[in-house]
């Protein structure tokens, strides 16, 4: 067997004959080698080398699993596979032919050969054997499919070539790249000068086109390296980038490893090192994702990220999930990949497309100047003599908002200097002073928070804040990193600041125009969730960091308490929203006994809108936007009347009724007809209904007094986010699933439901509801069919509730979670609240209405909330004699039939 020769191709670092790349053989890679050497000397029929190809799968297997660094892996097979072609090539084609070779291309032309990854491979001919050969290659090809191998093939002529890579630079890539591995070295070589860069794609085209192709590339993933399910391969800071890194270095300088950038000056040795970690944690993951699938995979899917942190060795800890460790490093490494990788390109830029222009410097400040739009230091020595430079750079780019970023040279300079930042730093009252300045910036805020987190400055200024880079949580509420979802919530901070974005969300900018100091909601946005995955409750402790903060930076007594108790409340505004009953006068006044004056109230609720929308993209719609603002507007009513004169009920009562009979009257319904439909709605509907909602149910209800059939009505309300369904039908025990498992059917999303049993015997039901993604409901076709299909069904009353027919999709299996259900007593409302946190999915309330009905529980209310794949619902609930539950043996009992029909497997 020859030996394993290192590829010409672009590899890490150049090798001594007869090694891999990178370091000396490993002895167990060595014995495989030798073992495969003397298997292969034996194989001369197809059924031997399909077992050939199986086993050599299987020790690789093995040794990976044992703990064989994994580039040595992947040079191996590369080499292992070459031998392989070599012989099956000899097989077929006389020795010493000169009218063809065989040629490896893309990433195996690289020498690099990942267990699910196809066998790229280009047969080169002459021009005269392309019909003599046609019989030989096609049963080549034949066998090598045959034999199991995964192969991408092209056959070409060196004037195909030529042309082809002439008009394609993917093909032009693929032949930069190419590898001979037997055959003509005449036709290889004069291919390889036929498409070299003084022939096509000259240095400047191809730098242009690949940066073009990168661009695309980003977008595609929605220029975030922070995907909840990453594509390893393409996603930004994947091995892509780095592929592209040496497609550049070899175009242009010839370079057939990596470490020769070191010699170009280009790259540090303590920069090549870390491109190589990065590379081979990839490569690892990579090798992990082929061998878990059976087949190449370069999408980290939810399941697959649990299981390979188990197989990597990430086990859980009491407040960090072994897949959060795992995918904290993952993302620690993309993010590094992707600084580097920008660094390099800025470099590669200046040196292809602006080497003729060096560029005037033009001095923007004592320690900074502008050089062709990018910000530099003015010597290399600047940070070290005035390390607070190191914060002032970013201070800089805001009062120069032209400027397009920092220089390549000068970022290098950041990382290196970026130990500078330590406790004395952090204790100057300069670099205090300069923090806080570029909060108060009118422009630029969180672009430079952006670039001071990618540079790792932000993390290194605030340690606490470097504890949650890259730092995920397993589950589908969160669609960001917690450090790129602060960064997030700073963002939607600024925008309710900045005019041009004032129609977005005009209640928000209304709002904080009217704020004094905008800048605390940064900092309460910077610490609001800057605890997590630390135990312990996270809004506590960033209260305790944000008020550290405020005092080291020189923050009032007032704006220091007010940061700490808007971190400390974070949550308190949406889980009102979300959980308890905003249409009871005591949950508002007790809420505005929490807000204590308009100023907390203004700015709670700013933050709480941002961090939503900044949680996940799906998460923010018309509902959420109306509920928050109903709670708003309700504490803002209450704050005014005094929180000494508190609303109660009865006042609630006569003020709602006085303004629907005020509505009715214009409508000349007389007062007598009007109190014979009220009489039997009971004091609970007109707490939790508008008057305009009154108005709409009471007219229709006196229109149908003799219409047995249900009474259903649709429309769009804005004032409650979504289209208002309303059914007036005689009660029944199976009426709450029957209406969800229609509404399931429609495909509908139900956001709230007000669930009133009058004392004629007759249900008021309201349901809120929008489209399963999310929209609110438009045509007025998609109305009529939800109406008439509630009438044909609940004109039924004996029907079975549909079962769901919407499918669960794979991320939604993936985040299966066990039912928990907890009681507690609403007395002042003779009430009992059920709150149950449950795996969502299709059928999930129709569900819950059959648990209620088996153990005879009527519903009176319903705050459906939906986190990820984890349903938060809450139910208010009595017997059917009215009482709240209120006994330990119905508790058990409902418990039961909840966890029953929610945990049992799907059909």
């Amino acid at each position: 067997m020859a030996s394993l020769q290192p590829s010409p191709a672009l590899n890490p670092s150049p090798a001594p004959a007869g090694t891999l790349p990178d370091q000396t053989v490993w002895r167990g890679i060595a014995l495989e080698a030798a073992a495969f050497e003397r298997d292969l000397a034996g194989v001369d029929s197809l059924p031997a080398f399909r077992n050939l190809l199986k086993t050599n799968d299987a020790r690789f297997k093995s040794l990976f699993q044992a703990g064989v660094p994994v580039h040595e892996l992947v040079f191996a097979r590369a080499r292992l596979m070459d031998e392989l072609l070599r012989r099956t090539w000899i097989q077929h084609f006389e020795a010493g032919a000169d009218d063809l070779a065989l040629v490896a291309v893309g990433g195996y032309g690289r020498g690099e050969l990942h267990p699910g990854s196809d066998v790229d491979l280009m047969i080169l001919l002459d021009d005269a054997a392309l019909e003599s050969r046609r019989d030989g290659l096609e049963r080549f090809l034949t066998f090598l499919w045959d034999i199991g191998l995964e192969v991408g093939h092209s056959v070409r002529t060196v004037e195909d070539c030529a042309r082809e890579g002439a008009a394609d630079i993917t093909v032009a890539t693929s032949l930069m790249e190419s590898r001979r591995l037997t055959g003509s070295a005449a036709l290889f070589e004069r291919m390889r000068a036929t498409t070299g860069p003084d022939r096509i794609w000259p240095d400047s085209a191809f730098f242009e086109t690949k940066q073009q192709e990168r661009f695309e590339r980003c977008h595609k993933y929605n220029e975030t390296a922070f995907n909840l399910e990453p594509n390893i391969k393409d996603g930004p800071g994947g091995l892509r980038d780095l592929q592209m890194i040496g497609w550049v270095a070899k175009r242009h300088f010839g370079a057939s490893t990596l470490r020769e950038l070191i010699d170009h000056g280009f790259l540090s040795a303590s920069e090549y090192d870390e491109l190589i970690d990065c590379r081979n944690f990839l490569w690892r993951v990579r090798f992990a994702l082929h061998v878990l699938t059976g087949r190449r995979e370069d999408v980290l899917l939810f399941d697959h990220q649990r299981r390979i942190a188990q197989q990597f060795g990430y086990r859980d800890q009491d407040h960090n999930l072994g897949v959060e460790q795992f995918m904290q490093r993952y993302y620690r490494t993309v993010n590094a990949l992707c600084r580097l990788n920008e660094m390099l390109l800025q470099l590669f830029e200046e040196a292809i497309l602006l080497a003729d222009d060096s560029g005037e410097p033009q001095p923007v400040s004592r320690r900074f100047q502008a050089r062709r739009g990018y910000l530099e230091a003015i010597r290399p020595n600047v940070f070290l003599r005035y390390p607070f430079a190191l914060l002032e750079i970013f201070l800089v780019l805001q009062q120069f908002p032209e400027l397009k970023g920092i220089r390549a040279s000068t970022i290098r300079l950041i990382r290196e200097h970026r130990p500078l930042i330590d406790e004395k730093f952090r204790d100057d009252m300069r670099t205090r002073s300069l923090f806080m300045e570029i909060l108060r910036q009118p422009h630029g805020v969180t672009q430079q928070l952006r670039l001071m987190n990618a540079y790792g400055v932000l993390p290194a200024y605030l340690p606490e804040f470097g504890h949650i880079v890259g730092r995920m949580q397993y589950d589908l509420f969160h669609a960001y990193t917690v450090d790129q979802h602060i960064l997030f919530v700073v963002r939607n901070l600024r925008r309710f600041y900045l005019p041009h974005f004032a129609q977005d969300l005009p209640r928000c900018s209304a709002i904080m125009d009217r704020l004094p100091k905008p800048e605390l909601l940064y900092i309460a946005g910077l610490y609001h969730d800057i605890a997590k995955g630390r135990g312990g409750d996270h809004s506590e402790l960033g209260a305790a960091d944000a008020e550290r903060f405020c005092r080291q930076h020189g923050l009032s007594s007032f704006d220091t308490r007010l940061i700490a108790w808007l971190v400390r409340h974070h949550l308190t505004f949406s889980m009102t929203a979300q959980k308890k009953d905003i249409h009871d006068p005591q949950v508002i006044n007790d809420f505005a006994r929490l807000m204590g004056d308009q100023l907390h109230l203004d700015y709670l609720y700013l933050l709480t809108v941002a961090d939503i929308r900044a949680t996940n993209p799906k998460l923010w719609n018309t509902w959420r936007n109306s509920l928050l603002w109903q709670l708003y507007e309700a504490t803002r009513r209450a704050l005014r009347r005094g929180l000494d004169n508190p609303l109660d009920k009865e006042e609630r009562l006569r003020e709602v009724q006085a303004q629907a009979r005020q509505r009715l009257s214009v409508t000349k319904i007389d007062r007598e007809r009007i109190d014979q439909v009220w009489e039997g709605f009971g004091d609970d509907y007109f707490l939790r209904h508008s008057a305009d909602e009154i108005t709409w149910h009471t007219r229709a209800i006196l229109k149908k007094r003799h219409d047995p059939r249900p009474l259903v009505m649709a429309r769009d309300d804005p004032s409650r986010g979504g289209t208002e369904i309303f059914i007036y039908a005689l009660d029944q025990d199976n009426l709450f699933a029957s209406i969800t498992s229609i509404l399931d059917q429609l495909g509908l999303t139900i956001v709230d439901a007000r669930i009133i049993t009058g004392h004629s015997g007759y249900t008021l039901d309201s349901f809120t509801v929008l489209e399963n993604s999310g929209a609110l409901i438009r045509e007025r076709g998609r109305i009529k069919e939800i109406v008439t299909s509630l009438i044909h069904h609940l004109s039924r009353p004996d029907a079975v509730p549909l079962s769901p027919s919407r499918h669960i999709s794979r991320i939604q299996k993936a985040f299966q979670i066990p039912t928990q259900v907890d009681f507690r007593e609403d007395a002042a409302n003779g009430r009992t609240v059920v709150e149950l946190a449950a795996w969502d999915r299709p059928g999930l309330l129709c569900r819950v209405g059959q648990a209620f009905m088996e153990c005879g529980v009527q519903l009176h209310n319903a705050k459906v909330a939906t986190i990820g794949a984890r349903a938060e619902d809450v139910f208010f609930v009595t017997d059917r004699e009215n009482r709240p539950l209120n006994d330990a043996q119905k508790y058990a009992a409902l418990r039961a039939a909840l966890v029953k029909h929610l945990d049992e497997p799907e059909a």
